[in-house]
């Protein structure tokens, strides 16, 4: 059997005795907390080797499902958590040449930096308690924010075949540039809207929009769960005044794009390798 001399790291939250009972991470692998002595910390974790998970698409994209379902199933229990990327590990200490004998173990070596980060995590801990985090996407369709056709059918009919592809590239060129003009006035009305709500931004890069369709907004908000509903009725409003929009709205979810810089979990964990 291979020996398990690393930690593979969920989150960081509030040390919740029960917070990690029968919860299962990677592979159905049972989770644990580490709690830190002298905090009200804990890290979520499983034993590991220190080797990342390494799969094909398929593999990779289940990884990351049951990793997201087991923090939000702790995020749901505890009310606040700090969570970690993939592939986050933290190793035995490795020998050194001016230290004889074995260095701190994995767990040690995560206690005592969860201990100096202390102030920070509590701090974001407790701004982050009843909050959760949404992904909006807008995006406006070429066809509906474009002109009305204003040849008539017989016109066109008469018209070469060369002539009638000429045409058809200007009005697509022209829906195109409708939806542009569309999307930058938009941009900032809805932007200000969700402000008006969300507590913090975030712009994102878009991840789902067809060939024709122009980017209005894409982002990551961070909301009280109690605003939830009027974000979804501030993006329902908009889809009625604008039905050339079309929005994505996914969510509630722990908050993982508002996690402060200072204890960035893959930067701790390259530290801690």
């Amino acid at each position: 059997m291979t020996e398990h001399t690393a930690l593979y790291v969920y989150a960081l939250l509030p040390d919740r005795q029960d917070a990690a009972e029968g919860v299962t991470g990677l592979d159905g692998r049972p989770l644990r907390l580490v709690t830190v002595p002298g905090t009200t910390l804990a890290a979520l974790v499983h034993d590991a080797t220190p080797t990342p998970f390494q799969g094909g698409d398929d593999e990779v994209r289940r990884w990351v499902a049951e990793q997201s379902q087991a923090v939000t199933t702790v995020w749901e229990r505890t009310g606040s958590v700090l969570p970690m990327t993939f592939n986050v590990l933290v190793a035995d200490e490795p020998p050194s040449e001016d230290r004889p004998g074995p260095g701190r173990s994995a767990e040690q070596r995560l206690v005592d930096w969860i201990t100096e980060q202390e102030p920070d995590i509590t701090g974001q801990l407790k701004e982050l308690a009843g909050r959760c985090e949404l992904r909006v996407e807008i995006t406006v369709r070429h066809t509906a924010a474009s002109p009305e056709e204003t040849d008539g059918a017989d016109e066109a009919g008469a018209r070469s075949p060369g002539m009638r592809r000429l045409l058809a590239k200007q009005r697509e060129q022209d829906a195109r540039n409708a939806a542009g003009q569309l999307a930058d006035t938009l941009h900032a009305e809805i932007r200000r809207r969700l402000l008006s709500v969300a507590e913090d931004f975030r712009d994102r890069g878009p991840t789902h929009r067809a060939a024709d369709e122009t980017d209005v907004l894409s982002a990551a908000l961070l909301v009280r769960h109690e605003d939830v509903d009027t974000v979804g009725t501030v993006l329902s409003e908009a889809r009625t005044q604008h039905p050339a929009l079309r929005i994505r709205f996914l969510g509630p979810w722990p908050p993982y794009s508002f996690t402060d810089a200072r204890t960035d979990p893959l930067a701790a964990a390259e530290r801690l390798q």
